[in-house]
């Protein structure tokens, strides 16, 4: 169920590439966490030192990661979908609902990106920081807004090219 890439144009393989490396990027931020923990838990049981602040970190790079995985499932098409609406339905409704999925995507990605800048500058301005590492909390705030960017151009992408999504790749 992915578009086909090739015959796309210039726009479309720019937005997929830097989305398929923004995925990448939010993999590498799990795998990261993953190693944190892995240590944490190891060096809790055998030296009774485990990392101090690893869940802060779990928290704010799952919160980041979840981000940057959302613009390459929206531009593959592999979000959540309700297929019982459509399992009998035609191509020419499958298009439009795809179409006015990816709109409504289009706009709660800037429903997102606008409120996400407001609490960006909100932590800007009162300075807060996790509890114990004393990591500021906007930091997180710039790779979720990089990912809604991101989603924004996927779900014009989609929009834009959302009569080749549905299609079975044989």
């Amino acid at each position: 169920m992915y578009p086909i890439k090739p015959k796309y144009p210039g726009f479309y393989r720019l937005v997929f590439l830097s989305v398929e490396i923004w995925a990448l990027i939010g993999g590498l931020v799990l795998f990261l966490i993953v190693l944190i923990n892995a240590y944490s838990i190891i060096a809790g049981a055998t030296i009774g030192k485990p990392f101090a602040g690893d869940f802060e970190l779990t928290e704010m790079g799952s919160a980041i990661a979840a981000f940057c995985f959302l613009p390459y499932c929206q531009i593959i098409g592999a979000n959540v979908t309700a297929d019982i609406f459509t399992l009998k339905a035609g191509p020419g409704f499958i298009k439009l609902t795809s179409k006015i999925a990816a709109i409504c995507v289009v706009l709660f990605a800037v429903i997102l990106i606008w409120r996400m800048f407001l609490g960006l500058f909100d932590y800007l301005e009162y300075g807060e920081f996790t509890g114990i590492l004393q990591i500021p909390i906007w930091w997180a705030y710039i790779p979720i807004l990089v990912s809604l960017f991101l989603l924004f151009l996927s779900s014009l992408v989609s929009l834009i090219y959302s009569s080749n999504y549905h299609k079975k790749v044989e």
